[in-house]
């Protein structure tokens, strides 16, 4: 065998490597080597117990944010639905209602 991993995408076998990138012909996934455990390089958001987060899902709010600028505040409980993951210091991008389109960070927030 040549030493070239099966496509942590589709777990196709008969990925090739390209210059510095293995590439799979049957889904077009490249991965970069040692980089198998991460699809497409993307950071994992977990939410403050520990669940994995993926965009549209509904989360709660589990403490009284304060609304940066305003004297708006997000209480305790706070249902945000159909969330979007973002890079950054704020990784969740949402629509709160009554308060409108704002960034949470992942740690103040649970899945439901």
């Amino acid at each position: 065998m040549s030493g070239i991993p099966a496509c942590p995408k589709c777990q196709s076998p008969y990925a090739y490597e390209d210059g510095a990138l293995f590439i799979c012909p049957e889904c077009a996934h490249e991965w970069a080597p040692g980089s198998e455990g991460a699809a497409d390089g993307a950071k994992e958001v977990r939410d403050a117990n520990g669940n994995v987060l993926t965009d549209g899902d509904t989360v709660t709010v589990i403490k009284d944010l304060k609304v940066k600028g305003s004297s708006l505040v997000v209480k305790v409980g706070t249902k945000v639905k159909n969330i979007r993951l973002v890079d950054g210091d704020h990784d969740i991008d949402c629509k709160i209602d009554g308060i409108g389109q704002m960034g949470l960070k992942s740690e103040f927030v649970k899945k439901i």
